[in-house]
């Protein structure tokens, strides 16, 4: 996994200021929970929002994400990076929403039928290949999948334990998120 430009400017940042940041944050010092808040909330909306459908969903797992990690700092060991830590529990939180999203609404969402076409009338090569709108034809699951294997990096045995179910369920999702963008960008598979 490589490391983003929040890790990479926190590991310049690091050292004493790094290491007196996280202290801070440790003992409840809420400036530093904001600092923290600040240099990790776009990779964690990002995250959050390209596994859920709508915004309003990854603004709450954003919160949720960082009431948990003000709550759980403290356990933190330092193994890893924190961003890679925070990131992980963002991941289980937006999870955690579409297994609620399912169960709330009884939706299939591992379900082939899901899929949705992209909007009807003309198609044209930018709207095609238009990632956004490309990756709402996918079912959450797959998306979910897709989103953290091939941007987030998660091996299929972290995605399987992080969304609680088998490494064949993150392969075949995978699988099938694939051949739905090439079915949509016109390659074969």
């Amino acid at each position: 996994m490589t490391l983003t430009k929040v890790e990479e400017r926190v590991t310049r940042e690091q050292g004493s200021a790094g290491d007196q940041l996280l202290a801070r944050a440790r003992r409840g010092d809420l400036a530093a929970l904001e600092t923290l808040y600040r240099l990790h909330e776009g990779v964690v909306y990002d995250l959050a929002r390209r596994i859920c459908r709508r915004p309003e969903d990854a603004e709450e797992v954003l919160q949720e994400t960082f009431i948990e990690v003000a709550r759980s700092l403290r356990q933190y060991r330092g193994e890893g990076s924190l961003s890679g830590w925070i990131r992980t529990i963002a991941a289980r939180k937006a999870l955690a929403r579409l297994r609620r999203e399912r169960i709330r609404h009884a939706d299939p969402l591992d379900d082939e039928a899901v899929l949705v076409d992209p909007a009807p009338g003309p198609t044209s090569a930018h709207r095609r290949l238009d990632l956004e709108a490309a990756l709402h034809t996918l079912s959450a699951n797959a998306r979910a999948v897709l989103w953290l294997h091939d941007v987030e990096g998660y091996t299929h045995e972290e995605i399987a334990e992080l969304a609680q179910r088998s490494v064949s369920f993150s392969k075949s999702h995978l699988a099938r998120a694939h051949r739905r963008l090439r079915e949509l960008i016109g390659e074969r598979p």
